[in-house]
């Protein structure tokens, strides 16, 4: 459930009522430059990346190619949560 432009008391009535339905709330609203947003997802899964930096072993060839190889290299995993 999305809501904006609505009273405070009505967005927390019917965050309760999602709540308890383990439905998803999201509410907003924008005054010139400034803005909220809040958002109650209960109990839920996402998805979290991470960079782990991989050494390569270097090697007993020298050259321009074997040096880039050399180089760090990132790898990304997903994390699960």
């Amino acid at each position: 459930v999305c809501l904006t432009c609505c009273a405070r008391d009505v967005m927390v009535k019917i965050n309760q009522i999602c709540h308890k339905n383990s439905v998803k709330f999201f509410t907003g609203d924008v005054f010139g430059y400034h803005g909220y947003m809040f958002a109650d997802l209960g109990e839920h899964e996402f998805v979290e990346e991470k960079t782990k930096v991989t050494k390569v072993n270097p090697g007993v060839e020298d050259g321009p190619d074997t040096k880039k190889a050399k180089l760090d290299s990132p790898e990304t995993t997903m994390v699960k949560k």
